[in-house]
């Protein structure tokens, strides 16, 4: 039923053994969300096993940074992986890239629609379709793998769904002159900061290069006099050690200063979901009782 392939599962994620079945079944291909395969890169008997036979796979299930898809190619062998972007409403894919596209195509974008499946985007606000290439609009998709509703909401569904089927996603994305998506963000997770739009996973993905950081997320905090600015949640890797003012250095002149968080905060692990998928309304939450925020948080908006 899956390519007539055999497929090794396991009850429950975990990185050493996922290792020990590719070395021992000898797998060649390994599909994950991409907390799963920075586990698997950062174990340390990563190096014991061998990993020749990996040749392909699929990073998917929530934003994938472009230095981990890199580092699966380079360290783990799966020259030829690809990602898959979907979510529950259009489940299961509504796009991805191919094993045939150049590696840049495959590691940094979520590729083109799938077949029979229709994909636009759109202003959030005016709900109009964004045309040009490179400009960012919410990814819309019509076809097949569209649900039929939420159960017993008809409210939850209008919202979600038009009169001509299109559902809206949530998903911010830029089309690119060759066809191909790259999703930049959430539209309810986007952060206004003084008027200047940030998109988590752009931030998130620069902060991945740092040696010391393992794992990353974004968050918007509120604040008396931008309305928002950046908070960054890191998980170091094993042994690495890193301040708040490092992080920043490493951000000066790299990337806009209004992208640079103004809050940093390093932790064992990120808050997830049973998906994989960080929870990044519990990590504001926290950031507010953290900085002493809830007067800015209290603060009337139109």
């Amino acid at each position: 039923m899956n390519g007539a392939a055999l497929i090794v599962p396991a009850p429950s994620f975990e990185p050493r053994a996922t290792l020990a079945a590719v070395a021992s079944e000898r797998c060649t291909s390994l599909y994950g969300v991409p907390t799963m395969f920075v586990a698997e890169l950062n174990h340390p008997d990563r190096a014991t096993f061998d990993l020749s036979s990996l040749r392909t796979g699929i990073m998917a299930g929530s934003p994938c940074p472009l230095p981990v898809m890199e580092a699966v190619v380079k360290t783990l062998g799966a020259s030829q992986i690809t990602i898959g972007y979907g979510q529950t409403e259009a489940s299961p894919i509504i796009t991805m890239t191919s094993v045939d596209d150049p590696v840049e195509v495959r590691v940094g974008t979520v590729g083109r629609p799938i077949p029979g499946l229709e994909v636009r985007l759109v202003d959030p606000a005016t709900r109009r379709e964004v045309d040009a290439p490179g400009d960012i609009g919410e990814l819309c998709v019509r076809g097949h793998c569209v649900m039929a509703g939420y159960y017993n909401n008809p409210e939850a569904t209008a919202r979600a769904i038009d009169a001509e089927g299109w559902l809206y996603t949530g998903d911010l994305a830029r089309r690119r002159e060759d066809g191909n998506y790259r999703i930049v963000g959430r539209s309810k997770e986007l952060i206004i900061r003084g008027g200047e739009n940030i998109y988590p996973p752009e931030v998130e993905e620069f902060l991945h290069r740092h040696p010391a950081v393992a794992e990353v997320a974004v968050v918007g905090l509120p604040d008396a006099r931008y309305g928002e600015v950046t908070s960054a949640w890191v998980v170091l890797r094993p042994g690495m050690l890193l301040t708040a003012e490092e992080l920043r250095e490493y951000c000066r002149g790299q990337i806009a200063h209004y992208k640079i968080p103004h809050y940093v905060q390093v932790v064992e692990q990120l808050p997830r979901t049973v998906t994989g998928k960080v929870r990044k309304q519990v990590l504001r939450e926290l950031g507010i009782g953290k900085f002493g925020l809830e007067a800015s948080d209290a603060i009337p908006t139109a």
